[in-house]
């Protein structure tokens, strides 16, 4: 595969591989290598903007099928990604790599509030922009907002980091027959309900023209493979394209 041709990535990381292998919170040698990886994407010249969940703290679906209110539990959820938010933000200055959170959910005492020109900008002058905060709204999800920032930020890909190597046609683990595709337009994914991302965060993609490329963050240095051509991968695209 050869290089991608992306100069201007959304990185979508889950809370969940901030982890590790542990089952809450954050891992600080995960972090870290993940973390090392964007900074070396960067070195290549790439401007790299970051979406991350807060799975790893806390889920609003989760709080609501507790009993919790659902529009509630939706604004826990984005305070934890606001939290892994930072924590990024901390560990890329902390390697020289400039970065700056932004979040759609304000919280002006601890990073700046989403502003599609002033985000625009820090990606201009290089640094890497960390969006928190999901769309600021409850009843989306962090996929949602990873497309939606995607398009205002005129991004050039969405690259969706996962626990598996691509797109199958069933869940890999719990079948190990299951097809893997290496190339599918946005309509094939809508009509074989492939969990890719949530049909609105597709949708967006699709309309604006921005593809999406999933593969594993299990390997040392994944994000940088893959914007290499090193890692496998699987690529949603345009219809017309296809």
């Amino acid at each position: 595969m050869p290089p991608l041709p992306y100069n201007r990535p959304l990185i979508k990381i889950s809370g969940e591989a901030l982890m590790g292998s542990g089952r809450y919170g954050i891992d600080i040698a995960t972090l870290d290598a993940i973390a090392a990886d964007i900074a070396d994407v960067c070195r290549q010249g790439i401007r790299p903007a970051i979406v991350v969940g807060g799975g790893n703290i806390f889920r609003g679906l989760s709080g609501a099928a507790g009993g919790m209110d659902r529009v509630k539990g939706d604004f826990m959820g984005m305070l934890a990604t606001v939290m892994n938010g930072l924590a990024f933000e901390q560990t890329l200055r902390r390697m020289g790599q400039p970065a700056v959170t932004y979040s759609g959910l304000p919280v002006p005492t601890v990073c700046k509030t989403f502003s599609r020109d002033d985000a625009a900008k820090d990606l201009d002058a290089g640094s890497v922009v960390v969006l928190a905060g999901g769309t600021g709204n409850p009843f989306f999800t962090t996929d949602t907002a990873a497309a939606l920032r995607a398009a205002e930020l005129g991004c050039d890909a969405i690259l969706k980091a996962t626990q598996v190597d691509g797109i199958y046609s069933e869940d890999p683990k719990a079948n190990p027959n299951a097809e893997r595709y290496a190339k599918l337009t946005f309509s094939e994914v809508l009509s074989r309900n492939l969990k890719v991302m949530d049909a609105a965060a597709i949708a967006i993609a699709r309309d604006n023209a921005i593809p999406i490329v999933v593969f594993s963050l299990h390997q040392a240095g994944a994000i940088a493979k893959v914007m290499r051509g090193e890692a496998v991968c699987s690529v949603v695209g345009s219809d017309a394209a296809a």
